[in-house]
């Protein structure tokens, strides 16, 4: 997924009211831009860190740029537009670039079902059971090398788990997908220190048939691309 618009380096004053956050760029002027993260960002949002912007010249947009990359200037990026997974892992379905799920023909998004949900992708395929994908946003990492999630506590996080394990129920496959916006990311696990709940809802789901699976993202200031399957633990 390529950025619609050429994004612009900038270095971050603070990010507050979650969705809000004063940069600096290059020329010294001062912006507020849009930050499409509602998580914590722990880790991300340290004044004086350089990231990236995205501009934008919508009339109907209040704020002419978007938050998209951290730059960690040492080679790695995390991208921290919490819309950003699915729009790319929607491309990567679609073309069939997710070996593990490249048997199903059908990808359709936004699909609603349980209580007052929308799954993130239904694959569908006349010969084989339908698979619900949850799909969530990795950015979260306090050891070199090591992904987490959640980097907040999550009640909708648990509620999703909570569904997906009634689909398996029901005698569809069901599967939470972790993507992981970090490039310095080799494998992934769960906060459960973070989120207990969250934890015990992640047990429940997979003692249920509940499946798991991690995949990275290539990241650079141009685009945001579905990457390799990480290897995921339930501890660390």
């Amino acid at each position: 997924m390529r950025f619609s618009t050429p994004l612009v380096p900038a270095v971050l004053i603070r990010r507050y009211k979650r969705f809000l956050a004063d940069a600096r760029l290059e020329d010294g002027s001062e912006i507020t831009a849009h930050c499409a993260n509602p998580g914590s960002m722990m880790g991300l949002a340290e004044p004086g860190m350089k990231i990236w912007l995205e501009p934008n010249n919508d009339p109907k947009k209040k704020l002419k740029f978007g938050w998209r990359l951290v730059d960690h200037e040492n080679g790695h990026f995390t991208g921290v537009d919490t819309s950003v997974p699915n729009r790319a892992l929607k491309s990567a379905l679609m073309s069939r670039r997710v070996a593990a799920l490249a048997d199903y023909p059908e990808v359709r998004p936004e699909v609603k079902y349980g209580e007052n949900s929308r799954i993130d992708f239904l694959l569908t395929d006349d010969n084989k059971p339908d698979l619900y994908v949850e799909v969530k946003s990795v950015t979260l990492s306090r050891q070199g090398g090591l992904a987490e999630f959640p980097d907040s506590v999550t009640a909708r996080g648990a509620k999703h788990l909570a569904e997906l394990q009634n689909m398996v129920s029901e005698g569809h496959r069901a599967m939470m997908l972790y993507l992981v916006q970090r490039t310095d990311a080799e494998r992934v696990t769960l906060a459960e220190d973070i989120d207990p709940k969250y934890a015990a809802a992640f047990d429940a789901a997979t003692a249920a048939g509940v499946e798991v699976m991690a995949i990275g993202c290539k990241i650079t200031p141009e685009a945001i691309e579905v990457g390799a399957v990480l290897p995921f633990s339930r501890k660390p």
